[in-house]
């Protein structure tokens, strides 16, 4: 006679679900399963999904990417509507942040660059770059944003490929001048820069022309329209041939 719920045995026993199988991770930037991964994961370069096409968009594919541009060009904004608008988990990291977790002791951008200054950098860079691996390597994308400059080695885009991966996709977001002045006079606190302060980073920022790295100018666009532009320019990258 037959007992319990769907199949054999003794009355109230309810035989053990059987075992789910795995859940793929994300097509896209290799993952390598490792539970609870943390510290130094080599991460090689991003490559297309198989089978996927590669533009408009990177759909599923597992990606590290890093969005460079002025004060007031709207990276931490538009990272996190990227981040949020993606069909597979992302996470977003902005460099500003981590910064600020220092409380008593905070070196304030406002007061100039110097060794506390660039000690704290260093340090949030190394602290980002920790968080993104680890993300990278159980199946998370990532978006990091920092103003990185193209003529200062210290802040530079090779600090943050040690830290995150060879496979790190830099794309540069780079309004016009009037559009960044007026975006930071809307902002308060530590994020707000003087005019001449921002003038001059976004002058460096015209270094970025002609060295190979995507450029978008979100003038004209919001924040949708910016992410939308940002996802089709890593498409393109990811859809090049490799070398």
């Amino acid at each position: 006679m037959q007992h319990g719920v769907g199949g054999w045995g003794p009355p109230g026993h309810h035989p053990a679900a059987p075992p789910q199988p795995p859940i793929p991770p994300a097509q896209g930037w290799p993952v390598t399963p490792v539970p609870e991964a943390t510290g130094h994961i080599p991460l090689p370069p991003a490559v297309p999904a198989p089978h996927q096409p590669p533009a408009p968009a990177t759909g599923g594919a597992t990606l590290a990417v890093l969005l460079i541009g002025p004060a007031g060009a709207g990276k931490t904004t538009v990272a996190r509507h990227w981040a949020a608008s993606r069909p597979v988990a992302t996470a977003h990291i902005s460099l500003d942040d981590v910064r600020e977790w220092v409380r008593s002791g905070f070196a304030d951008p406002q007061a100039g660059w110097n060794e506390h200054s660039e000690a704290q950098y260093r340090l949030a860079r190394r602290t980002c770059g920790f968080a993104a691996r680890n993300f990278l390597a159980n199946g998370i994308s990532c978006i990091l944003d920092d103003a990185v400059f193209p003529d200062r080695p210290v802040v530079g885009l090779g600090g943050w490929k040690r830290h995150v991966g060879p496979g790190l996709l830099p794309v540069v977001l780079l309004p016009g001048l009037e559009i960044v002045l007026e975006r930071n006079a809307a902002r308060s606190g530590n994020r707000r820069l003087s005019d001449e302060e921002v003038a001059r980073i976004h002058g460096r920022m015209a270094g970025w022309y002609g060295s190979g790295l995507p450029i978008i100018d979100n003038s004209h666009l919001d924040v949708e329209g910016t992410a939308r532009a940002l996802d089709e320019a890593l498409a393109r990258i990811l859809a090049a041939p490799a070398g």
